[in-house]
Formats: structure tokens, C-alpha cells, sequence
């Protein structure tokens, strides 16, 4: 896709050591609205450390986040979230013995003028953000113990969007879902992408990149390969820039 105007997001010439390793090379990538940028590598090619900077988790050493064009910092999981960055982990972060409205607002519940929670306005509030996003979405009173995995993805993607989120980090959404359900994700992440949400893809099965995403960016030992527009290479071309650590002529 050819994107113009200012970015959603920049992450600029970051860098972030470890003991004197460098984890993040000077590293520049950037997301645009309604955009999905795959971000991929081998485990330690510095992916999710240079991501984590921007959730919050990490501070680095050296660069700098602009958000739509103004630079910012991010010093912890809050300052993220104060700039509409939410993270979806691979774990969900989900209380498994507490249904989906209960996980929609847990930590931000909406309380009634005596003090109470309000679990009827909560209820009715995580049936109307899953209708638009997951419009056969029922098990609303059950644990989400008992949901499936895409129905999980459902209400922690459910709860990033209710709270504002612009920016997405997605950590391997369909890590060990099944077909139907991958597809469930993957509608969900069209949605989002309707909405004007940016989503940071961390992935390793290059089919979902191929399928998901608009761009992808490839790490390798903390720096930069490149980034490719997905529907102008193959997947042996990123797998290429995966395991060799070369951009594809065609791309460059």
C-alpha cells in the first residue's frame, strides 16, 4: 500500500544493549493508520525487545518514538497507554475464572453514583464493542476459561479498542489456533484495520504475514534487514531476509 502523510508511528534510530550486547541496532521502522506491519525474525533478532519500547516495558538507549508526528516519551506501561498504545500479549493477560465483562474492565470498572460496580452497564457496554467486532460472539456470562482461543483473542482485542486504543501490538495472535479460529482472528484484524487502528504484528509463520499484513519488517542479530511491501515479494523472499539476512533485489 502507498501510504502518505505522517506516520501513526515512528520508531527512530532505536537502540537498546544488554550488558553490552546490542539487542537493537539503530533501528527505524514506522506504522501508518489502518495499517499492519509484520514484524519478524529469528528468537533474539530483537523484534519484541525493539516493540517493547514502544509498550513501555523497555527504555532505550538511544533514538527516539514519535507519535503522529510529535516526538514522546515512553517510560513505562502507562506513559504507552496514555498515547492510545495497548498490547495485546501472547498470554492475553486474561483472569481466567472472570467472564468477559468482568476481563473487559477489570482494573477500569465502571462504578455506579452510590460506589457500586455497575455490572449490568459493563455487561451491556462489552456486548455492543464485541457485536462490532465479533458479531457472534454469545458466551457472555461463563468464565473465559471456557471460551475458545479466538474467543479469547475476542475480549482482550475487545478491551484494547473500548479503552481508545490507536496503536496495536499483537504478539503471535494465532499462535496454536486452529483454522477456523486463525480466520476468526484474521477478521478481526480486518476490523481493525477498517477502524483506523495501526497494528505492530509479531510473527513467525510467514503465511500469517503474507495474509495479515501490509508491510513486513525483518530483524536480524538486533538490526534492521528491511521493509517490503508484502504484495511485491514472496514468502521465500522473506524467508530469505529471515535466514541470510539480504533484502530482496526486487525491493530494494
Amino acid at each position: 500500500m502507498a501510504n502518505t502523510g505522517t506516520p501513526l508511528v515512528e520508531l527512530r534510530d532505536i537502540s537498546i544493549s544488554f550488558g553490552g550486547i546490542k539487542a537493537v541496532d539503530h533501528v527505524t521502522v514506522d506504522l501508518y493508520p489502518g495499517e499492519v506491519v509484520g514484524l519478524l525474525g529469528h528468537n533474539g533478532a530483537g523484534k519484541s525487545t525493539l516493540i517493547k519500547c514502544l509498550s513501555g516495558a523497555y527504555k532505550a538507549d538511544g533514538g527516539e518514538i514519535l507519535i503522529n508526528g510529535e516526538k514522546v516519551e515512553i517510560s513505562n506501561p502507562r506513559d504507552a497507554r496514555a498515547q492510545n498504545i495497548e498490547t495485546i500479549y501472547q498470554t492475553l493477560a486474561l483472569a481466567d475464572n472472570l467472564d468477559a465483562a468482568s476481563n473487559l474492565f477489570l482494573g477500569r470498572e465502571i462504578v455506579s453514583p452510590m460506589g457500586f460496580v455497575d455490572d449490568s452497564t459493563m455487561e451491556a457496554e462489552t456486548r455492543k464493542i464485541l457485536k462490532r467486532l465479533n458479531p457472534n460472539f454469545r458466551k457472555f456470562n461463563v468464565p473465559v476459561s471456557a471460551l475458545s482461543g479466538g474467543q479469547r483473542q475476542s475480549v482482550a482485542i475487545a478491551r484494547a479498542v473500548y479503552f481508545n486504543a490507536k496503536i496495536l501490538i499483537m504478539d503471535e495472535p494465532t499462535a496454536a489456533l486452529g483454522p477456523q479460529e486463525t480466520q476468526m482472528v484474521a477478521e478481526l484484524i480486518q476490523e481493525l484495520k477498517a477502524q483506523g487502528l495501526g497494528i505492530f504484528l509479531i510473527e513467525h509463520d510467514i503465511h500469517n504475514v503474507m495474509k495479515l499484513c501490509d508491510r513486513a519488517s525483518v530483524m536480524k542479530n538486533g538490526q534492521l534487514v528491511g521493509t517490503v511491501n508484502v504484495n511485491e515479494v514472496t514468502d521465500e523472499d522473506i524467508l530469505s531476509m529471515i535466514i541470510l539476512g539480504k533484502k530482496p533485489a526486487k525491493a530494494a
